[in-house]
């Protein structure tokens, strides 16, 4: 019985240390395979999110300067790199070289001048306008009072028997003429006496005539021709009385600013006309391009300068739509240049487009940043790796990018537990992403082992890796 006892007790004992044995192999199996892998401890830390993207600067403002008319360059008077100030003249044309209408309108603004002198300081067009209303208004009178006599008998009572007894006086006077003659018609055709008598009895007899022409003129009643002319001239008279009005109205204060803005701006395109042979910079910079020298023949639309404002360099990138919203103006950027190695640049975000352009289906709005320290190394068409400072976050769990990855369409961590030899495949849920980490919302806590390079089996099919950049 003892003997068993003994047995047994060894037995267990056995077991007892083959299981620790064992478990100890293990441990030491799972220490060494781990000591395989890359691993970091998740922690909590500070975190600053970023969105990237490239883009090429640029000056503030580029003006290329071109040519309106023919000639020959005779002078300029500027180099690259100098500065010049907006509308100051870069180059000139040869007066001998322009086209005749420019040469003339140097005459024609001599006229142009004197016109508009003669506008504000004479007083002819207004004493002109005064004499003119005065005779328009004469004229209205006296047709008003013509059409107005239209509307009665010719004339009055006491004018109609001044009129008959003329008619009388007229008759009684050539028939005693008449009588006159009748004695001496039977004398020859040739006698004085008889040709006196004859004419004068001619003579009474026109008058006679003409003074019942008029008697009779003064009984009747106007016709329908007579008031349709009387009201033509009426309407013509209150015409021109209307336009004499509204030119003196427009004059008796001085002249018309109407008149003097169109003076004014014949004169200012005859300066413009005669200053074509000028090429001018039409903003503030420098001279950073020139393609014409003097002597060189040009024509309309020849660009002979380039001229840009480097008072403020910019660099111009697009920003996916998923991204857009997080961008506003004011926020920070840094800038790196491929050809300014170890340095890098600050800037500050100054637009953001209010519409997207799609390329290839792909949506992205332009955002301007400018560079808040630029240097003489920086040059307007270099390209320039853009990072933006979305936001700034302290004390979350934060993991290396490199350590996110795609599983089945969803984002996995592998971690290693304790005393375990495979990582295993962890859910997360990923919050803000910088260049290099990425907030961990969801699915680990401090303290947790991730591997940086799980096994190659583990990561095929759909498993894929997201590299050191954000995992998208």
């Amino acid at each position: 019985m003892k003997k068993k006892i003994i047995i047994v007790l060894v037995i267990i004992a056995l077991g007892v240390g083959g299981f620790f044995g064992i478990k100890a192999l293990n441990q030491n199996r799972a220490a060494a395979r781990a000591s395989e892998f890359q691993t970091i401890v998740v922690k909590r830390g500070n975190l600053t999110a970023i969105v990237g993207a490239t883009g090429t600067v640029r000056s503030n403002q580029t003006a290329l300067l071109s040519w309106q008319t023919t000639g020959r360059i005779s002078d300029i008077p500027v180099k690259i790199g100098d500065k010049v100030n907006a509308d100051q003249i870069v180059a000139s044309l040869a007066k001998g070289s322009l086209a005749q209408n420019i040469i003339l309108a140097e005459a024609d603004l001599v006229s142009a001048k004197r016109t508009l002198d003669t506008l504000l300081n004479s007083q002819l067009s207004q004493a002109q306008a005064q004499a003119t209303l005065a005779n328009a208004k004469d004229a209205l009178d006296k047709a008003q009072k013509k059409r107005e006599s239209k509307s009665y008998q010719r004339a009055s009572d006491q004018v109609i028997e001044e009129a008959y007894a003329n008619y009388i006086i007229a008759k009684d006077d050539a028939s005693k003429w008449e009588q006159r003659y009748d004695t001496v018609d039977n004398r020859p055709e040739d006698d004085p006496v008889r040709a006196a008598a004859l004419s004068e009895w001619a003579a009474r007899k026109q008058i006679l005539a003409r003074a019942e022409a008029n008697y009779r003129y003064l009984l009747t009643e106007p016709d329908s021709e007579e008031i349709a002319i009387a009201d033509g001239n009426l309407a013509l008279a209150q015409a021109q009385y209307d336009d004499a009005l509204r030119e003196w109205n427009r004059l008796k204060d001085g002249p018309d600013p109407s008149d003097v803005k169109a003076a004014e701006a014949r004169i200012t395109a005859i300066e413009a006309t005669i200053d074509s042979s000028n090429l001018r910079s039409p903003i503030s910079g420098t001279i950073t391009e020139m393609r014409s020298k003097e002597g060189d023949q040009v024509a309309p639309g020849t660009v002979s300068f380039r001229v840009d404002d480097l008072t403020k360099l910019l660099v111009d990138v697009q920003i996916p739509e998923v991204d857009i919203n997080s961008i506003k103006k004011g926020m920070q950027a840094r800038l790196t240049f491929d050809g300014i190695p170890n340095k890098e640049y600050k800037g500050v975000v100054t637009e953001v487009a209010s519409v997207g352009n799609s390329l290839a289906g792909v949506v992205s709005f332009s955002v301007s940043i400018e560079l808040s320290n630029p240097d003489e190394a920086v040059r307007s068409g270099m390209t320039a790796a853009v990072n933006l400072v979305v936001s700034e976050i302290e004390n979350v769990l934060v993991v290396p990018n490199r350590a996110v990855r795609l599983k089945d369409g969803q984002r996995v961590v592998y971690v290693l537990p304790a005393g375990q030899m495979v990582p295993q495949a962890v859910n997360v849920t990923i919050g803000a992403i910088s260049d290099l980490q990425s907030e961990v919302v969801g699915g680990l806590k401090v303290g947790d082992i991730v591997v940086l390079n799980p096994p190659t089996d583990l990561l095929s099919g759909s498993n894929r890796g997201m590299g050191g950049g954000p995992p998208f």
